[in-house]
């Protein structure tokens, strides 16, 4: 506690809360490898394989906790960390350079990991970059058993801290114990990246992007990170620790108040009611969903069942897993979404054609319409498991009509190729779109005559709508959610959903911000769909807004000129508890 001045950082606000504790500085070990010219190659070779199956013990056990703990798609992380210890190109460079170069193995793994972090860190592809950090972590879990240094990372804590770093990396944020780790603070990533995703699912406070926390605090020292606002106090006041433990008390008794709403209906305090859903990777988020008072499934990202493996998922595998959500969530509104695969998602058994900036290129539907067998068998999956629940089924980044009526005729058609068999499939089944790319907002009175619901997916829209990398630091700043010529596609998806007769959901983030929450509102959105920890908080502001009075100001929020404005106008005059 400082007798004097604190000193406050300001990051990115990665995952809600209040932490108070002592700094835990997670210092990288010190792996000082020397090259050593040596005769018997087979012996550093045996070595290096010994390593290898030390470490890939390693990553199967944290496989097995993420999965029990936190779900397969953050488990999916560390299958790709096991796929990339028998990639051949890794493994035969490292054995030739150890054959060729008569040098010990920690040198040839290090040398070889420099090289390929290199050329991955290089590339366009946001995805393809994101790898870089998959074998450095990889190979230096690998360095580790070479060296004799025990790989020590957050779960090694064993005191109520707040981890330090300059990143986390998977294996990392993975291994934090919640009853130790009451947060963490880094000085790179961005509210997207690995970490900060799994912070949320952990339900800890986390403020990433810094740039200067690891030199600015020492272990050891006092720090209170506030997760809502993005700041990180290094040796607070007595007059500041006061203050945030009256912020956590607050935080804990909101808990509490929000817990009673799980079983409650999420209505306006004029009594109009939307549905709020849940985003789900696999089955395994079910547990999180339910226990938050989810209203709905309004994304399952069928992608997860696909990535971490090593060759296409059975359409009797599909089915299962289908099979169990819908029956999980009863009656309860399930969106499905079909395949998307490509941009920052890649199969390692499905090779991809370089683009320039795959964004924009063979991805999702465009991909699924190509590689048709690959779409029939995922659709077959999905008809099957339509009479377990209540299903709707979602194709991803579609541009133009055409592209749905492709996809929507080769749904009928397996449709009728089951029910020939003797196959049931439910007769109730929707099928939708989701609205990501700005042709389609623009085509949405079009479309509303086609399809039966729209899901408009923000994350893509927005920087579609501003040309704007969201991964990007450099035009960050042009990623605006409330930006009016977003707002004004939303509102024109909205309209035209609704004169046709159709309703209209959201999954992008957007969906669970509190400042768009009450514009999305007075739009007339039926369904917001969001992260599990993210629905009580929403169910909470949703019942203490009016429907009337919010629908009043939409005609000014879509005249005004900038993100700022609208943002401004929100806090002034929407966001009151009163209203």
């Amino acid at each position: 506690m400082s007798d004097g001045m604190s000193q406050k950082i300001i990051g990115v606000k990665a995952s809600a809360g209040i932490a108070i504790g002592k700094a835990f500085l997670l210092a990288a070990p010190d792996f000082h490898i020397k090259m050593v010219a040596t005769s018997d190659t087979a012996r550093e070779i045996k070595r290096f394989e010994e390593a290898l199956e030390k470490a890939k013990h390693d990553l199967e056990g944290i496989v097995e906790r993420v999965e029990r703990e936190m779900g397969a798609d953050h488990a999916d992380i560390f299958k790709a960390h096991l796929l990339v210890l028998e990639d051949p190109e890794l493994l035969d460079t490292v054995k030739g350079k150890i054959e060729q170069e008569k040098v010990n193995a920690e040198s040839a793994v290090s040398d070889v990991a420099q090289v390929f972090i290199g050329l991955f860190e290089q590339m366009d592809d946001e995805y393809m970059r994101e790898r870089a950090a998959d074998i450095r972590d990889v190979t230096k879990r690998i360095v580790s058993h070479l060296l004799g240094i025990a790989f020590s990372g957050p779960g090694e804590l064993t005191e109520e801290v707040i981890v330090v770093a300059e990143d986390l990396t998977p294996s990392d944020t993975a291994q934090l114990d919640r009853r130790f780790a009451k947060g963490f603070v880094t000085d790179i990533g961005g509210r997207t990246s690995h970490s900060a995703i799994m912070a949320r699912s952990l339900e800890i406070p986390a403020v990433v992007g810094t740039r200067v926390i690891t030199s600015t605090v020492e272990s050891g020292v006092m720090m209170i990170l506030d997760g809502d606002e993005g700041i990180a106090i290094i040796d607070p006041t007595a007059e500041e620790l006061a203050a945030y433990k009256c912020k956590q008390a607050e935080h804990a008794g909101q808990r509490t108040e929000l817990a009673k709403l799980v079983h409650e209906k999420t209505v306006t305090a004029d009594n109009h009611h939307v549905e709020l859903a849940a985003n789900i990777g696999s089955p395994n988020d079910l547990a999180g969903v339910l226990a938050n008072g989810a209203e709905g499934v309004g994304l399952f990202r069928t992608e997860f069942l696909y990535m971490g493996r090593e060759n296409f998922p059975t359409e009797e595998e599909q089915f299962l897993a289908y099979k169990q959500v819908l029956e999980q969530m009863g009656e309860k509104p399930v969106v499905i979404r079909t395949l998307d695969i490509g941009g920052d998602k890649q199969l390692s058994y499905l090779p991809m054609p370089e683009e320039m900036n795959p964004f924009l290129g063979f991805r999702a539907i465009r991909l699924c319409l190509d590689n048709q067998e690959l779409f029939r068998t995922q659709l077959r999956a999905l008809l099957r498991a339509s009479v377990y629940g209540n299903l709707k089924i979602m194709f991803p980044m579609i541009a133009t009509l055409e592209e749905f009526r492709q996809a929507k005729q080769i749904l009928e058609e397996e449709k009728k190729g089951l029910q020939e068999k003797g196959v049931a499939v439910s007769d109730r089944y929707e099928a939708g779109i989701m609205i990501e790319i700005p042709a389609a907002a623009m085509m949405a009175d079009q479309f509303a005559r086609e399809v039966d619901f729209f899901s408009i997916g923000t994350n893509d829209l927005i920087q579609y709508t501003m040309a704007a990398d969201r991964m990007n630091e450099r035009v960050s700043y042009l990623y605006q959610p409330y930006h009016p010529a977003v707002l004004r596609l939303i509102y024109n998806v909205i309209k035209a959903a609704h004169a046709n007769g159709k309703w209209v959901g959201m999954c992008g983030e957007m969906a669970g911000d509190s400042i768009a929450i009450p514009i999305l509102l007075g739009f007339g959105l039926d369904e917001f769909s969001m992260s599990a920890g993210s629905i009580l908080p929403a169910r909470q502001q949703v019942s203490r807004l009016s429907l009337e009075e919010v629908t009043k100001h939409t005609e000014a929020i879509l005249s005004m000129s900038t993100s700022e404005q609208v943002e401004a106008f929100v806090k002034s005059v929407l966001d009151k508890k009163d209203i």
